[in-house]
Parts: structure tokens; sequence; C-alpha cells
């Protein structure tokens, strides 16, 4: 099992903040190893939604589809792989520390199989490297 946390504090609002991060449409901007976010369902963001993303991670393409499974608006918003070679949940958090200044919260778990199976031991470390990257990349985006 890989269980992997980051999060950042971001000088912005929480609705601000929040509204970019759940935004399939914007992960490519500010996920590091995420070329595409394609909506599976229509439009707008909701419960059941789906998206098909297309990443690059252990120097291997990578094609899968996130279902929402939790989501309250500027609070959480829980994504489960609905298909793919790694599954996986992604939850984000948002709390309000002042009124434009936001905690992000990102947190990862699932169980590598198939090739990922042989990077289980280094997984975790790679993924919480990856995902700081991220992190720091929607707080400057964000912040600029």
């Amino acid at each position: 099992m890989v269980k992997v946390q980051t999060e950042i504090t971001i000088n912005r609002s929480i609705d601000k903040v929040s509204e970019y991060a759940i935004n399939p449409d914007n992960a490519p901007h500010w996920y590091v190893n995420i070329h595409s976010a394609q909506w599976q369902t229509p439009k707008p963001l909701t419960l059941g939604s789906k998206i098909a993303f297309k990443a690059k991670f252990l120097n291997r393409d990578l094609a899968y589809v996130y279902e929402i499974v939790e989501f309250i608006p500027g609070e959480k918003m829980v994504m489960k792989t609905a298909q793919g070679p790694f599954p996986m949940e992604t939850t984000y958090e948002f709390y309000e520390l002042e009124p434009n200044l936001t905690k992000m919260t990102l947190r990862n778990s699932g169980v590598p199989t198939g090739f990922s199976k042989v990077f289980a031991p280094f997984m975790s470390t790679m993924m919480k490297k990856a995902n700081m990257k991220d992190l720091k990349k929607i707080k400057e985006i964000l912040e600029s």
C-alpha cells in the first residue's frame, strides 16, 4: 500500500484555491505528470463525475479514469480510479486559515499492480516529491 500526504499554504481565498484545484481542466497546468484531462460525463463537476487523464510516471505513459466519490464544494473532493494500471484514491482538502490564506492538503493512496509493483518500495518517496512540485506550481499560479 502506498500512502502519501502533502500540503501547502496558499495566499488566496479558500474559494479561489478550491475552485481552481478541483477543476479537471486545470490539472495539466499544475500537475507536472498530467498531460491531459478529458471529461467522460457532462460538466459541472459533481458526485459521480468521471474524468480521463493521461499522464507520465516512472517513464511510463498512463491512462486512467477517476470518478468523484465524495464532494463537498470548497472543502473536500475524493476521487478514485474507475480503471487504470494503478488503483488510486486522491483526496483534496481545503482549510481556511485566514480570509486570504488557505491550506491545501493532497493525499494519494493505492495498491501498485503490474509494473508499478516493482517500484512499490520507492513509490511513496517519488509520489511525495512529485506532489510537492505540483503544490508549489498551483501556489505559484494562484499567487501570481
